[in-house]
């Protein structure tokens, strides 16, 4: 199984710039949303239901302009654990070419004490056997 989670948006007014092209904010937004989305998917087949992501270190890479009334397909997905930290790639395809490419990098935290959490092991492996229609 795949842990790629994906999901359409179609570009409305308020996603567009005075540049008449989506607002290069509007996709940091749609990389927070939908990195939430999935863990929402995610978080009740784990030990971490009850701890919460937050965002350390953003990338993110513009290669081509979306325009309103398009639809853009967003993939996102989780790379292998580095101790607390838990890599995420988000990429953004419009009329099939990557468009916006992000990489994030988010710490886990315990939602009572607000501590930072150490991941155990490689928690995704505790995943591989669950199928969901949202996954590809």
């Amino acid at each position: 199984m795949s842990l790629v989670y994906e999901k359409q948006i179609k570009v409305t007014e308020e996603h567009i710039d005075q540049n008449n092209h989506v607002n290069n904010v509007q996709y940091v937004h749609w990389v927070e949303e939908i990195a939430a989305e999935h863990w929402d998917l995610l978080k009740h087949k784990t030990e971490y239901e009850n701890d919460a992501w937050m965002l350390l270190d953003h990338h993110i890479r513009y290669k081509k302009q979306v325009y309103l009334d398009d639809v853009i397909t967003v993939k996102t997905y989780p790379q292998a654990p580095e101790g607390a930290k838990q890599p995420r790639k988000v990429e953004f395809y419009c009329h099939d070419e990557l468009v916006v490419d992000s990489s994030t990098l988010w710490i886990l935290f315990d939602t009572e004490t607000k501590k930072i959490k150490r991941l155990e092991g490689n928690w995704l492996e505790g995943l591989a056997g669950e199928i969901d229609e949202n996954y590809i």
